[in-house]
């Protein structure tokens, strides 16, 4: 299997999405990094055909991090966007906010950043 690696600027995101989408047609997975100073944010492409993949990387400032969303391009990009605003603090731009994944939590702090502490950010859900 070929796997091809882009690093782009985030301002470059819709565009390359649209660029790449008539080859690869299936998004596999949206995903965030926290590197503690950064994000990453992880986009799988996957061509049903050809079977390759392309993995698109994005960096964003740790501080105020925002994305476009691109729902618009590929319409699977839907929970993954929520998880990621949910899990990391990463803002969508573009998305109209939905209800929470976890409904119930509880914490200020997102829980999948490094800065997460289990004892005490997070109280046990009644």
């Amino acid at each position: 299997m070929v796997v091809k690696l882009q690093e782009i600027e985030q301002k470059a995101l819709p565009q390359t999405l649209r660029n790449t989408k008539d080859r690869f047609n299936y998004l596999k997975k949206i995903t965030a990094v926290d590197y503690s100073t950064y994000f990453e944010v992880v986009y799988i492409l996957f061509d049903t055909e050809t079977k390759e993949q392309e993995i698109i990387k994005v960096k964003l400032p740790h501080e105020n991090a925002s994305i476009d969303s691109v729902m618009e391009i590929y319409p699977a990009a839907d929970w993954y966007e929520r998880e990621m605003a949910e899990m990391f603090g990463i803002k969508i731009r573009g998305r109209n906010a939905k209800r929470l994944l976890l409904e119930k939590w509880n914490g200020a702090v997102p829980p999948l950043l490094k800065s997460f502490e289990w004892g005490k950010d997070y109280k046990k859900l009644d």
